[in-house]
């Protein structure tokens, strides 16, 4: 595993963690990830001839759902850390020569030499410090084309407080401390500085989760 930077952060997973993560997710969310995460991809109205980044792809799950939808011309690029998620993402896509992968940390800055219809950034952002995510959403607006779309799946804005006492032992339980900043900002003004151009949400997993789109200017 690559060095922790941030040690309160989640999103840097340990080795046993990371070979197992999908299976964890669907736990912690009472079987209901797997389900919204398709939802969400269906909602990306992806083009047969897309060329997607994948920042923070994980295990390639979703790099999976979203091949789905791209035809012979269409490609995918998977960013990210971990030797145990490359792995798995390289095995899972090992038959399929749209899809590559790059080691890569998403939170410094890094040139791939390409820019993409689309870029997702799925359950990553929320688990860095304020001041990394700007960093992180520099890199997606730097490997947007012109027109792109960047694509945020992650936690939707909700008051920790109002939440069900069950749901809220959960997510305090699982998640660290950025996460519970990253929800009480209003991410569709953070958007706007970056000249990014937010499009109507779309909300699941009770509007707790959400697919938050924008276009670059």
């Amino acid at each position: 595993m690559a060095e922790k930077l941030y040690k309160e952060s989640k999103v840097e997973l340990s080795p046993l963690i990371a070979k197992h993560y999908d299976r964890i997710m669907n736990f912690i969310s009472l079987g209901k990830y797997e389900r919204f995460i398709q939802r969400a991809i269906a909602d990306m109205e992806i083009s047969e001839s897309d060329h997607i980044l994948d920042m923070g792809c994980g295990s390639g799950k979703n790099a999976a759902l979203m091949a789905a939808y791209l035809g012979e011309d269409g490609r995918i690029t998977g960013v990210d850390l971990s030797p145990v998620m490359e792995k798995q993402f390289k095995e899972k896509h090992a038959a399929d020569e749209r899809i590559n992968f790059t080691r890569q940390r998403v939170d410094k800055p890094f040139d791939l030499e390409k820019q993409y219809d689309k870029v997702l950034i799925s359950f990553v952002i929320h688990g860095f410090p304020h001041e990394v995510r700007e960093a992180i959403l520099k890199n997606a607006y730097h490997h947007l084309k012109p027109n792109g779309k960047l694509m945020i799946l992650d936690f939707a804005e909700f008051s920790l407080q109002e939440m069900p006492w069950h749901h809220r032992f959960i997510f305090t339980t699982v998640e660290c401390k950025y996460a519970f900043d990253y929800i009480e900002r209003d991410w569709k003004s953070i958007l706007q500085q970056f000249k990014l151009s937010p499009a109507p949400e779309k909300l699941y997993f009770r509007k707790y989760a959400r697919l938050l789109t924008a276009s670059k200017n």
